[in-house]
């Protein structure tokens, strides 16, 4: 018998309402405006992208790797870097969204055996965007950055001052990342233009599929 969903909470947003859900014990789920952002049962491509980027050749001999996870939402990619990389890593998380990091700690921590809890994680409530930006500025460089946004390349973030995909971010993404880094980003769909944005950077880029059958999410892996 399946159980239905129960709602635990719902703010406000500039985008609408954003509400957390849970079924059962350990199922939780994300939407905005009604929009599924994230599906705790679904999560097979955050959970690849993690654990393609971290599990990188680019990154096997860096016993303590500095790794940028940009987007929270219910923390299965956050779980799945923290399994897949070594006891000295250090990880940013940088949610733009206060209530997320609280429902994190809170109800969802059993679904991610606490992964905000882990000692190798540093939380900051902002805009990824800035923190990649101030990182490229101060030459603070990650080894891997991980954006896994409920929206990635598309058609219509294909304008050259897109804030996480146009060729300025590009330029900047690369200056934030050690030589040799990996850039990592979750796709819904593949996008060409993206492709090629990310060459022009001076990125080599991989795009891999997340699993097989049914509907398979795209993961980019960019290396400096």
């Amino acid at each position: 018998m399946t159980h239905p969903w129960k709602n635990l909470e719902t703010v406000d947003t500039a985008e609408g309402p954003l509400a957390l859900s849970r079924r059962g014990d350990r199922e939780f789920l994300i939407t905005i405006d009604g929009r599924v952002l994230m599906n705790g049962v679904a999560n097979r491509s955050e959970l690849a992208l993690a654990e393609l980027a971290c599990h990188h050749p680019a990154l096997a001999d860096r016993s303590n790797p500095r790794v940028l996870v940009g987007g929270l939402g219910l923390g299965f990619t956050l779980r799945a870097a923290l399994d897949a990389l070594p006891a000295g890593a250090q990880i940013t998380v940088v949610e733009l969204n206060e209530v997320v990091v609280r429902w994190c700690r809170g109800p969802v921590s059993i679904a991610t055996d606490g992964a905000l809890e882990d000692p190798r994680v540093t939380v900051q409530v902002a805009d990824v965007a800035r923190v990649i930006a101030t990182a490229a500025r101060k030459r603070t460089a990650y080894d891997a950055i991980i954006l896994d946004l409920y929206e990635g390349p598309h058609e219509a973030t294909q304008r050259s001052n897109d804030p996480f995909y146009g060729a300025k971010a590009l330029d900047t993404t690369r200056d934030a990342l050690s030589r040799g880094g990996i850039f990592a980003v979750w796709s819904e769909e593949p996008d060409k233009a993206f492709e090629g944005r990310l060459t022009k950077a001076g990125f080599q880029t991989d795009r891999r599929r997340a699993g097989k059958g049914g509907r398979r999410h795209v993961i980019y892996l960019a290396r400096t």
